[in-house]
């Protein structure tokens, strides 16, 4: 509640000077109170109300400076206290305005006829104003961020004055505080913002880095597994024309005998079959390669047989997992029918794949890995892929358990691991809205994986 210090009739002072401190004291104190545990907008929706009933004046403006659309500048209130209420926030130049005085870092006092001295103010036109003190919000580096000012429909004399310039003085370098506060706040923000997206970026590139990588190294060993069979095939197709030449050279001898012509027939019969076996297991290579590469840079939504499809990519991966000395036994239903992203599925055990082969046998094989499917089918809502993969390897310590989906995390710090593999496999899952979890179970590691099924 205000107390009013003048006579409204004469504008003789109600109290004498000590009596004016002591409530000058009073009215700081109160004010105090209640903003000190409010900030920012907070904090200048309380002052402003507060500043108002203590000056016994109907308007208080705290507002910000602003460059308008014309290139001048202007003020946004970021708290107007108006009559009775808060009033809704406006933004108007300064020209011809007595908050431009304000703002070149002068204290305004006009303690009436204000309107007179600044026709062009609309605003004070519709205020009904007769008065207005004004302080600028100056912030620690000598900048002016905004004002504070007390207008009232009524004049203001010298009295009022002073403690009108005693408040609105110490609560502008607070206002000031406040609103430097809020600036740095959000150039920090900026600065998150700007970093976080380029560790995104930088992160978003390692892991596209880390998948090609992946694909190289498959197709190192793809080529090693190749060549295995075609040179076998060659060396057939080599002992094939040699088995020819003794065949000419027996049809053109003075006799030959059935039994030559059988025994060079059985030889050419069986080197067709090896260099057919061998390259049937060269295209059975290139072609399961040739699909796992093509899926895991497509997006495309895909009907699969599930059974078939997980053989092809463990053969396809079969020259690493043969050279860790592992198995690989499917528990998939033959007729187990599915429609998802295929690429992001052969990501998915692919990446499950290789860490198992680098990370679950530090001293070599021999080793199994299991992959188990199902199809969840719930009463209600869409189905689910249950996809749980396992191996029989060292298995997972609670510290590697818990930290190993996070990016950069590895055991083989140093040995060539970048710490991306299990990464990828979480975004993929969480990208598809599937849920990924490391079940705490012996032996080995074991992975738990659930994703939602396209109709």
């Amino acid at each position: 509640m205000s107390i009013p210090l003048f006579d409204v009739n004469s504008q003789e002072p109600l109290f004498d000077p000590e009596q004016r401190r002591t409530l000058a004291e009073a009215a700081l104190r109160s004010i105090t109170a209640s903003t000190a545990r409010a900030r920012g907008d907070d904090f200048l929706r309380i002052l402003v109300k507060d500043l108002a009933e203590a000056l016994d004046v109907k308007y208080v403006i705290a507002g910000r400076l602003i460059s308008m659309d014309d290139g001048s500048e202007g003020i946004r209130t970021l708290a107007l206290w108006g009559g009775d209420g808060y009033q809704p926030n406006i933004e108007y130049s300064l020209q011809h305005t007595p908050c431009q005085d304000v703002t070149c870092q002068s204290m305004c006092f006009h303690g009436s006829d204000i309107q007179r001295r600044f026709p062009l103010d609309t605003l004070l036109v519709d205020m009904h104003a007769e008065s207005y003190v004004g302080m600028p919000l100056i912030d620690t580096e000598g900048r002016t961020l905004g004002i504070l000012s007390a207008i009232d429909t009524r004049p203001i004399d010298e009295n009022k004055r002073l403690l009108a310039l005693l408040l609105l003085s110490i609560f502008s370098a607070r206002s000031a505080a406040e609103l430097q506060h809020q600036e740095r706040t959000q150039q920090l923000e900026e600065i998150v913002r700007v970093r976080t997206e380029s560790l995104l970026a930088a992160q978003a590139n390692l892991i596209e880095q880390e998948q090609m990588a992946a694909l190289g190294s498959l197709v190192a060993g793809v080529s090693h597994e190749v060549n295995t069979p075609i040179g076998v095939a060659l060396t057939a197709a080599s002992s094939m024309g040699s088995y020819a030449d003794q065949l000419v050279q027996l049809l053109g001898g003075a006799k030959v005998s059935r039994a030559e012509l059988i025994d060079i027939a059985e030889a050419l019969k069986g080197a067709a079959a090896l260099i057919e076996r061998n390259l049937a297991r060269a295209a059975d290579l290139i072609g399961n390669f040739k699909q796992l590469a093509v899926d895991q840079v497509s997006e495309y939504v895909a009907d699969l047989a599930l059974h078939d499809y997980v053989h092809g990519l463990v053969s396809a991966h079969s020259p690493e997992l043969r050279k860790a000395a592992l198995g690989v036994e499917l528990d998939i239903a033959p007729d187990c029918q599915v429609r998802l992203a295929a690429g992001k599925l052969s990501q998915i055990l692919s990446n499950l794949l290789m860490n198992s082969a680098r990370h679950g046998y530090p001293h070599g094989g021999p080793g199994r890995i299991t992959i188990r499917a199902r199809i969840e089918a719930p009463d209600a809502g869409a189905p689910w892929l249950l996809l749980e993969f396992s191996d029989d390897g060292v298995g997972l310590a609670p510290a590697v358990r818990e930290h190993m989906f996070e990016p950069f995390f590895t055991t083989k710090r140093g040995q060539g691991g970048s710490g991306l593999g299990m990464h990828i496999v979480y975004t993929i899952v969480q990208q598809l809205g599937g849920q990924i979890s490391a079940v705490d179970a012996t032996p080995g590691c074991h992975i738990h994986i659930r994703l939602p099924l396209t109709h």
